[in-house]
Formats: structure tokens, C-alpha cells, sequence
């Protein structure tokens, strides 16, 4: 026996919200895009032209494709023609892969990306699933949608920019020594700009075309021969600096580019080379990507940014002002790894934000283990004189204080340390275990006493039990939703280019991934 099945029989439509499971996720990402207010969709009306679909419509079709792991605008077009969901969110609508994906990287979209992690977070905290007290941040490199082999690098620009630097004046000078052409004004005297350099191709120009002239009027061969001889040097220099004219502006254009970073991608500007965990080549080859960086609670991603700088320790501070001024008030807390354990870092949760940092530092470890404390060859563990301001080292011999030393990192952040010299290591039988310096010179120690000061105030944060209890649930918070994010929605790559649109990308992505967990809490 067979249930009945009849193709020949009419069906009617029926409300297809009928057809939904009692939490499908379809209900989560319609009343999430609801609560958005109705000022942050302002932007996208026009009075004029055909009318275009709703935003709210839009926003819900990308947010629903992207839980469902199909990230492609095409594909989020067939699945507005024959999923439920998809067909009740669109309310029959079925707009095209071309509308979707202009939509998807409209310059609005990033306020409404952002206004959906403040509405989703408002929800949290209504429903009491995040208390507030701890913020936890990590990061994650994602590959760039640029091709394999198209890198530039910063080092290989600026050689090349250099030589070229050198040759041009070299050939300039010697053109001026010949009286070949006229002296020009400079405006700098190490290197000659684009503008200089079409100056000198100007008159370059004028003297090959004086000799075609005279080689044209002339009808002695002879002479014909002794021209054309002449004109050929001034003829291949003038070849050679349109080249290095074409040249010295693809090298401005690079470094303009480049700015702060060591390379980029032909075909994304802003994606940065990097290395990945998951690499397919499986030789550690660099591939053009993005810094993502996210603040989680409870495994809800709260806020998020893009970098290009594929370190982390230096978009910690760039990154907690990005929630402060677009997401929210930062809690007590900002938990993260050693990876962002810096002086810059501490400086800035603790004095600039008045916050507790729960972030080991790079040695932090190391520090605990019986072997360092008790290796007598680490500063850290020479007795110290208060009264005298003395180092003690392990041959008893005194470091005695001598002076201040300040030094400015690549980012401007000035240090302090105090430097301490020891009395005399001449003849000291142990020096080659305590220093590295050659022969004849003196063992010195350089302290930085803040450094020193934050180092012990995590070290006492950590070892306190309430403390570490937040500190340990970093691990089972923010990198399990790296781990949804690439293995369970299957998003390892991006299919814009761009920081502006890979930014909207990777919040929609990030929010599939908070509404597929928010869905599942009750299963």
C-alpha cells in the first residue's frame, strides 16, 4: 500500500510560512532585520526610476543564503525559486544575481551590518545569554579573493626605486658635464621627480630632433654619417629615461599603495600577503588575505573589523576603538592571548581606557616554569638593591645604574629603560653563559620598569580565581566560532575585493554564524 500520489491533480498555493518549523531560522533572521530601525534603510529610497526591492527583503535573502552556506549571488537567486525559506523571506519575490550582489556591497550596507550587531546584541541581552562583564578578542587570517602569484613587495620596490634613483642622477650629471642640455631647477638635490625627468626627456627631445634636421638639410654623406653617429647616444639616453619616467611612476603608485604594509595583490589592493594555517599548497607559500578580528561572548560575535597587518599586537588599540565608537561600551575585561600582549596594548586598556587586561604576555609561560626561576643567568632573577639601585649577577659582581635609554618603535610608541653596567667581567669565568657581548666590554642590563610593573600586575590579574576562571574561558569562547565559521559554515574564502566590501562580507558572514547558534540553543 502507497500513500496517494497524484502529478494530475491540482494543487492550491498555500501560505508558505506554514510549511516552517517552529524555530526555523527563517523566524530569527526576519525578526532580526525587523528590529532595525527604519532610519538606517533611509538611503536606500529614490523617488525617481523603477522601484526597487525593499532593503529589509534584500538584507534578509543575503543573511539567510549566507547561514545556509552559499555565499554566491547566483546561487542565492536559485534558492529564492525553490527553497521555503528563501521564498517566504523574499515573499515571492526573485530578484537576480546582479541585483543581489549590487546590493550586497552597497556603501549603506555597512550601517545596516553594523545596526543588525547592535539589535542582535540588544536581543542577547534581553534574553539574558550575555552578562556584560568580559569582552573576548581574537583573530583570523581569511584568504583574499585575488589570484595566487600576483604579490608586490615593499622591499623589491623600494631596491629597484633606488637604483633607479642612482642611475638617473649619474646620467643627469654626466648630460650637464657634456653641455648635452641645459641645467634644470630642482627641488630636490637627491633625486629627480617625474616632472624633472620629463624636463630632462623635453630636452633630450629637442637636441635628437635638432640632429634630424641637420641630417635632413645635409647632403654630404660624410657628414650624414657623423651626425647620425652623434645623434645616437642622446637618442638611446632619451629611450632610457621614458622608460625610467614609466617606471618611477609605477613605483610612486606601489608605495602609495603599500603605505605601511610589505606587500599587496595585484588584484586586490588591500589585501596583504600572509601565511595560512590552511595552506593548499602545503609549502608554507604566502597568499594574499585579511586580518579579522572579532569580540565574542558566549560565543556570539558582538563586533568585528578588518585589517591588513597580518600581526595581531598591533590591532588590538585600533580595534577596541572601532567598538567603542560603533558598537558598544567595553566591559571590565578584555580577555585575548599572548598574541597581543604588548607595552602599547597594557598602556592603553589600563591608563587610556581605565579597563582590566586578562592578556598573557609573549613570555608569560615561560615565566612560570621552575627551570626559568631557578636559572640564575635570568635577570629576572638577580637580587636587587632599592636602597643602592644595584643588579646583583650570578659571579656577585654589582651592575650599578649609568643612565636612560628612550627608544621609538616603527609605530611611534616611545619606551624607557634604564640601563645598569656591571663593575668589570674581565676574566669572569661564567661570562660566556651571561652574555653574548665581545671580549673587553661589560655585561649590561636594560630595564624597562613599566613593562616590568604591567608584566607583574597580569601576572597578579591571572593568579587570582576569579580572574583566571575569565581568562580560561577564552579558548571555549572566541575560537570555537573561528572554527563554525570556516568548518561548519564553510566560509575560508572571500568573493569581493576590496576592504570596503570584504568588510560587509565579513560581518553578513559572521552574523549566519550567530543566528545558526542562536537557533540551535534550544535543540
Amino acid at each position: 500500500m502507497f500513500k496517494y500520489y497524484n502529478m494530475n491533480q491540482l494543487v492550491l498555493p498555500l501560505n508558505l510560512e506554514v510549511k516552517l518549523q517552529e524555530n526555523d531560522i527563517a523566524y530569527h533572521i526576519h525578526h532580526l532585520v525587523e528590529s532595525i530601525p527604519d532610519e538606517a534603510f533611509a538611503p536606500f529610497y529614490k523617488e525617481t526610476g523603477c522601484p526597487s526591492y525593499h532593503p529589509r527583503m534584500m538584507l534578509k535573502i543575503i543573511l539567510c543564503g549566507y547561514t545556509q552556506s552559499v555565499f554566491s549571488g547566483r546561487r542565492i537567486e536559485d534558492l529564492t525559486k525553490d527553497s521555503i525559506r528563501m521564498m517566504w523571506l523574499a515573499q515571492g519575490y526573485e530578484p537576480s544575481y546582479r541585483t543581489i550582489n549590487r546590493f550586497r556591497v552597497h556603501p549603506q550596507m555597512q550601517e545596516l551590518i553594523r545596526q543588525c550587531f547592535v539589535q542582535f546584541r540588544c536581543q542577547l541581552i534581553e534574553e539574558k545569554l550575555i552578562d556584560e562583564k568580559a569582552v573576548f578578542i581574537d583573530g583570523t587570517k581569511i584568504e583574499a579573493n585575488a589570484n595566487k602569484f600576483t604579490f608586490v613587495w615593499k622591499k623589491s620596490i623600494e631596491k629597484h626605486h633606488a637604483n633607479l634613483i642612482k642611475k638617473s642622477n649619474e646620467v643627469y650629471d654626466r648630460l650637464l658635464e657634456e653641455q648635452v642640455i641645459p641645467a634644470i631647477e630642482r627641488e630636490n638635490e637627491e633625486e629627480l621627480s617625474v616632472e624633472e625627468l620629463k624636463e630632462v626627456a623635453s630636452s633630450l627631445e629637442e637636441v635628437v630632433d635638432d640632429y634630424s634636421t641637420k641630417i635632413e638639410a645635409s647632403e654630404d654623406p660624410v657628414e650624414r654619417k657623423r651626425l647620425r653617429s652623434e645623434r645616437k647616444t642622446p637618442k638611446q639616453i632619451l629611450k632610457q629615461v621614458n622608460d625610467w619616467i614609466a617606471r618611477k611612476e609605477k613605483y610612486q603608485k606601489d608605495l602609495e599603495i603599500l603605505q605601511n604594509r610589505n606587500s599587496y595583490s595585484k588584484t586586490d589592493h588591500d589585501a596583504t600577503f600572509m601565511r595560512m594555517k590552511d595552506d593548499y599548497m602545503k609549502n608554507g607559500q604566502l597568499k594574499a588575505g585579511y586580518n579579522i578580528q572579532i569580540a565574542t561572548e558566549n560565543q556570539f560575535t558582538l563586533a568585528y573589523d578588518v585589517f591588513p597587518n597580518p600581526t595581531d599586537t598591533k590591532t588590538l588599540t585600533p580595534f577596541l576603538d572601532t567598538i567603542e565608537e560603533r558598537y558598544f561600551d567595553l566591559p571590565e575585561y578584555i580577555v585575548a592571548d599572548a598574541g597581543y600582549g604588548s607595552e602599547p596594548n597594557y598602556d592603553d586598556i589600563m591608563i587610556k581606557r581605565e579597563r582590566t587586561p586578562l592578556i598573557k604576555y609573549g613570555m608569560y609561560e615561560k615565566e612560570q616554569k621552575k627551570k626559568y626561576k631557578n636559572d640564575p643567568f635570568k635577570p629576572s632573577n638577580w637580587v636587587y638593591d632599592e636602597v643602592n639601585d644595584t643588579y646583583t649577577c650570578p659571579n656577585q659582581k654589582t651592575l650599578s645604574f649609568k643612565f636612560v635609554s628612550t627608544r621609538k618603535d616603527s609605530s611611534g610608541f616611545v619606551r624607557q629603560f634604564k640601563v645598569y653596567e656591571c663593575e668589570d667581567c674581565t676574566g669572569c669565568p661564567i661570562r660566556h653563559l651571561c652574555t653574548k657581548a665581545k671580549e673587553g666590554t661589560n655585561r649590561r642590563l636594560r630595564i624597562n620598569l613599566k613593562w616590568e610593573q604591567q608584566k607583574a600586575y597580569v601576572q597578579q590579574k591571572l593568579s587570582e580565581p576569579e580572574t583566571a576562571e575569565i581568562y580560561r574561558q577564552r579558548k571555549i569562547d572566541v575560537e570555537p566560532v573561528f572554527g563554525f565559521l570556516k568548518a561548519i559554515l564553510g566560509f575560508t574564502r572571500f568573493s569581493v575585493r576590496g576592504k570596503f566590501k570584504v568588510k560587509i562580507e565579513m560581518g553578513i558572514a559572521l552574523m549566519a554564524t550567530n543566528l545558526r547558534k542562536y537557533a540551535l540553543r534550544g535543540v
